[in-house]
């Protein structure tokens, strides 16, 4: 630390408390709206307002100090560094406002037609002299255009993305989607930084675009046959991220109509993966039989069940609230709504699922949802995942939780049930013209008692004894 200053320097009294107050050097005053700082110490004691006053001294001079080496450098010929730029500029249009007129940089004003503005903004400059007769150089600066404006970075640009333009897409977001949303992105931006570099983003050019687009096609198909090559549906994402980024920045920067380099670029192939479903049999004999889950918690055994006889998905099951399962209605049923505090997949997810067989035996002994899972579908699904690996309740290994929600899909295919009512109850989207609203609860529940599952009379039986024990 600094040593102490001597005296009452940079120290004011009025009305017997104690204040800050130092002129701002004369190099740094461009990152500064006034030429000094008047700051209250909140103190009428002499000796704290000293204490305090020393530590903003030893704050201002180490500040000082790095502004003054950016100026070094840009002197130098290398870049100021973003924050300080930015804001040198920004005090720099807050100036000329003050002055009376538009910020302009100087090629601007060296426009032929601008002579009668350069007038002006000159008589202005040389009426803001200081008390000495010079002049000021940030009014100079600013009035005159001699600040340039900094070059943000995609990575720049992508802080400023997620911290101001992108809020409202964030808002109905629970904590976890916020946490996968900001993740996402991030990784976008390390990809494209990677490949191309931290570029500023007004300086990207459509070969640097084709350029990434080349790299991504080359991981959807590698030379090295050992490399396992990326999936379209990846290379789509991390590219449409920064293809979005690049617009938004500049639609919040007003250049609605700048053309976008990532433009008509698109990963059309589909992935081969292809998640199989649980046979009949298999449900029946393996899964729908007592004792096949026991060892689970309470909540994984029963959404395990919920999963079987509603074609949700794992994330909508453990996410329900109470409120969302509707057992005193005259047709049980689940609700999938809309909420402020978590978003839904799509509008479509948006549904009413009647409960029948083995979900209506398990919502009745989860009225309360699940708690320990809510907002935590990673968890869930590793859970679960190794669960069913560990009993060997997978047919094979490309079975996985989600198999149950595509077995419920062919069971309905199998069963002719309507189309348009299959796509409702998985909550997907169809192109026939909608009519009426997809049939009563009751409707729904008699369509699904064409597939439901036969429960065994002793399914819960070691489950509730354990629960009453």
């Amino acid at each position: 630390m600094a040593r102490p200053l001597d005296g009452d320097r940079y120290l004011r009294q009025r009305a017997g408390w104690y204040y800050y107050y130092r002129h701002i050097p004369r190099r740094v005053q461009p990152f500064y709206e006034s030429q000094t700082i008047r700051l209250a110490l909140s103190t009428q004691s002499r000796d704290i307002a000293r204490m305090r006053r020393d530590e903003l001294v030893e704050a201002d001079d180490a500040y000082w100090a790095q502004l003054k080496l950016s100026l070094d450098l840009e002197k130098a010929g290398q870049a100021m560094d973003t924050a300080h730029a930015r804001k040198r500029y920004d005090i720099a249009k807050a100036r000329a406002m003050a002055a009376g007129y538009t910020y302009r940089p100087v090629d601007q004003l060296a426009d032929p037609s601008q002579i009668e503005d350069i007038v002006r903004r000159l008589l202005t400059v040389e009426q803001q002299t200081t008390s000495d007769g010079r002049l000021n150089e940030a009014v100079v600066n600013a009035v005159l255009g001699g600040v340039s404006e900094p070059k943000t970075t995609v990575s720049e640009a992508m802080d400023i993305y997620k911290s101001k333009i992108a809020l409202g897409e964030l808002r109905s977001k629970s904590p976890a989607q916020k946490k996968l949303w900001h993740a996402t992105k991030d990784r976008s931006l390390r990809y494209f930084v990677e490949v191309i570099g931290d570029l500023p983003i007004a300086e990207i050019t459509r070969e640097h675009a084709q350029a990434y687009f080349d790299w991504w096609n080359q991981q959807l198909s590698p030379d090295d046959p050992d490399e396992k090559p990326k999936k379209p549906k990846t290379a789509a994402r991390h590219f449409s991220d920064v293809r979005k980024l690049y617009a938004e920045y500049f639609r919040y920067m007003g250049e609605e109509d700048r053309q976008n380099p990532f433009r008509n670029m698109n990963f059309k192939g589909k992935s081969r993966t292809v998640i199989p479903a649980f046979p009949d049999a298999w449900v029946r004999q393996k899964i729908l039989v007592r004792g096949a889950l026991d060892g689970l918690t309470e909540e994984l055994h029963l959404v395990t069940f919920m999963l079987i006889e509603t074609g949700c998905r794992p994330s909508e099951i453990i996410n329900l609230r109470p409120e969302d399962i509707v057992l005193k209605a005259k047709v049980p049923h689940i609700a999938i709504r809309a909420r402020e505090d978590r978003e839904t997949k799509t509008e479509t997810s948006i549904r009413e699922i009647p409960l029948v067989g083995v979900a209506l035996e398990a919502a009745k002994r989860a009225p309360g949802g699940f708690p320990r899972y809510v907002d935590k579908s990673n968890s869930f699904s590793a859970a679960m995942s190794a669960a069913f690996r560990r009993r060997e309740l997978f047919p094979t290994a490309d079975h996985v939780i989600y198999s149950f929600r595509h077995s419920f899909e062919k069971r309905m295919q199998e069963a002719n049930i309507d189309y348009a009512l299959r796509c409702l109850l998985m909550g997907h989207k169809h192109d026939r013209p909608k009519y009426g609203d997809g049939g009563s609860l009751s409707y729904r529940r008699d369509e699904l008692m064409k597939i439901a599952h036969p429960v065994p009379n002793d399914l819960f039986a070691d489950f509730d004894a354990a629960r009453t024990a």
